[in-house]
């Protein structure tokens, strides 16, 4: 069976610093094992978008060996299969998948990279597979005990994420610290038994009355802002973890404190790319479907603004401007190619 071009496929790009446009494209035609996906949302990585965006980071880091211009920004998407190749079974065409591509209205990958959702999860919750992925790293890197105490620094799109992990594996006390108070709400409705809005320089003493006079054993700094470590340092419990999952753009001014070696903390890093055969893309993307599906996950309320395509400038001014009071930026492709 022939597989007809799409004549109308865009993307989008980053052409140089601070820049960014639609440009149309061919997504071509999907080979064996392959099935071409069409894009009904996809959701903007605020963090790390904008470090991209405006090229935050410092030379030699692996951000400036992997930011290379023209660059296409996203990661993160939900839509249907549009056409399959040979051997893409069990895939269909019209299957609700999750995938991780670019910024853009269709794209020819392989069919083992595609994530079928439940039909009871709509679009927009499972939209959050990816950065949901990033948070899962940073809560084995924590290896959560039942009962165990949690403070997760940051309640942007992955601190949201990271806290609702907490909540999953059985933490009793999960603080959530964050400047902006609007974000609260969000983090109670994940898990957050106290939500404490103040800069985390600012936070001590909130932070001790919340956990009953202790500090948390694990602190999980969600933020990417280099300056925020040693705050984190100085606020888990002797002999506690710190897991650094924001990926700052500027390491060398992640600055160490005594408490590391006074109080035997250990620091771990957590990153998207630590998958490993037990947990890969697909057994977490698993999990977390099934976790949201039956409601033990709740999403509802994380998508705080829906630009199309062709606002990509709004958006991305919008989330320089205005990230305080931004959650999930999203991209409506639905009128791309006649989808609804």
């Amino acid at each position: 069976m022939s597989v007809p071009a799409i004549p109308n496929a865009r993307r989008i790009v980053f052409p140089g610093k601070q820049e960014v446009v639609i440009e149309p494209f061919d997504p071509g035609i999907p080979g064996p094992g392959e099935v071409r996906v069409r894009t009904h949302l996809s959701l903007m990585s605020t963090g790390t978008e904008n470090i991209v965006f405006n090229r935050h980071f410092d030379p030699g880091t692996h951000w400036d060996n992997w930011v290379k211009y023209p660059f296409h920004p996203g990661y993160t998407s939900v839509g249907v299969v549009d056409a399959v190749g040979e051997g893409a079974e069990p895939l269909r065409v019209g299957d609700r998948v999750a995938f991780r591509i670019g910024h853009r209205s269709h794209e020819v990958i392989g069919a083992d990279a595609c994530f079928p959702i439940p039909e009871s999860l709509p679009f927009e919750q499972a939209l959050w597979f990816s950065l949901a992925k990033i948070a899962f790293h940073g809560a084995r890197a924590a290896d959560y005990r039942l009962g165990d105490s949690a403070m997760i620094i940051g309640a942007g799109p992955i601190g949201q994420m990271s806290l609702r992990w907490a909540r999953a594996a059985g933490v009793e006390s999960i603080l959530a610290v964050d400047a902006a108070s609007h974000r609260m709400p969000l983090a109670r409705a994940g898990g957050a038994t106290a939500a404490i809005a103040a800069p985390i320089e600012q936070a001590r003493e909130a932070i001790l009355q919340a956990g009953g006079g202790r500090l948390p054993r694990v602190v999980i700094d969600s933020t990417g802002n280099a300056a925020v470590f040693s705050a984190a340092l100085g606020l888990a419990a002797d002999r506690g973890t710190v897991v650094i999952l924001g990926d700052t753009g500027q390491p060398a001014r992640q600055a160490l404190t005594s408490d590391v070696i006074m109080r035997g903390l250990t620091i771990i890093g957590a990153h998207d790319g630590h998958t490993t055969q037990e947990w890969s893309q697909a057994t977490i993307t698993r999990l977390f479907f099934s976790l949201a599906a039956s409601g033990r996950f709740p999403l509802e309320g994380l998508n705080s603004h829906v630009f199309k395509p062709e606002q990509c400038a709004e958006a991305y001014a919008t989330a320089n401007r205005d990230r305080a009071v931004t959650m999930g930026i999203v991209f409506d492709w639905t009128e791309d190619g006649g989808v609804k």
